[in-house]
């Protein structure tokens, strides 16, 4: 085989999927830890594209993905209510800002504040 006819050693060449990650390539790995005392992290309702019902929003968490979800799994249990996290944001259902804003605030993050 000459230099022409040899195959490359990634089957890859470029991806237009604006989510790829190389293989072995953890995001939240890169990102520095910002501490908690130092997140600005907003507390809002919202009844956008949810058929009239609020909804509690938490914004501009800057920590990693899987503990982004564990906090949403922590004040789902802590409001009794259902909820989630999509794109970044953490959804409780119903208007629980001071409950959240309470427990935001016993767990470090000082800075969040309702909107």
């Amino acid at each position: 085989m000459n230099n022409k006819q040899k195959k490359s050693s990634s089957p890859l060449v470029y991806s237009t999927d604006p989510n790829f990650m190389a293989p072995g390539y953890d995001v939240d790995d890169d990102l520095p830890k910002i501490p908690a005392n130092q997140q600005k992290i907003k507390v809002l309702t919202s009844t956008k594209h949810r058929a009239g019902k609020v909804v509690t929003l938490i914004t501009n968490l800057m920590d990693g993905e899987e503990e982004k979800e564990k906090i949403a799994r922590q004040l789902k249990t802590f409001c009794g209510t259902g909820g989630s996290y999509k794109e970044g944001e953490i959804i409780i259902q119903g208007d629980h800002r001071d409950k959240v804003l309470q427990w935001l605030q016993k767990q470090g993050y000082s800075l969040a504040r309702k909107v």
